[in-house]
């Protein structure tokens, strides 16, 4: 059973991921717009096999790569991709692609991708 945590703090596009997510096989999607509600589902968050992090969930907000150090910290063992919108330039984004075993994947993400992500994590060839 594949539970995945999205990060997002668009409402539409967390919905839609999640949607994509489930059509892709997960069985379950726990979707959270910031690091604060993260927090309140630790539980069901820390039983994710994949973590789909937003990187830059707004000015003056912990980001989403606060939000993997904090899993992380916690003993999350699945596989973290991050998404942005940003270029690699941008700080956050740079940051993130310094880390190990993690993915970074630009938006909009295709369906294709998410089902190879699902695909790969179910079967567990893309654990990290």
């Amino acid at each position: 059973m594949l539970r995945v945590l999205v990060l997002e703090d668009d409402d539409d596009l967390r919905a839609i991921l999640c949607e994509l997510l489930s059509l892709s096989g997960a069985d379950a999607c726990v979707g959270v717009r910031s690091f604060e509600e993260l927090r309140h589902k630790s539980a069901e968050a820390l039983g994710c096999g994949l973590a789909l992090l937003d990187i830059n969930l707004g000015a003056g907000v912990p980001s989403g790569l606060d939000a993997h150090r904090w899993l992380k910290d916690e003993g999350f063992a699945g596989r973290t991709v991050f998404l942005t919108g940003h270029a690699r330039s941008h700080p956050l984004v740079r940051e993130a692609l310094e880390l190990t075993h993690v993915q970074v994947l630009s938006k909009p993400i295709e369906s294709k991708v998410l089902l190879e992500l699902v695909g790969s994590v179910s079967h567990g060839t893309g654990t990290a």
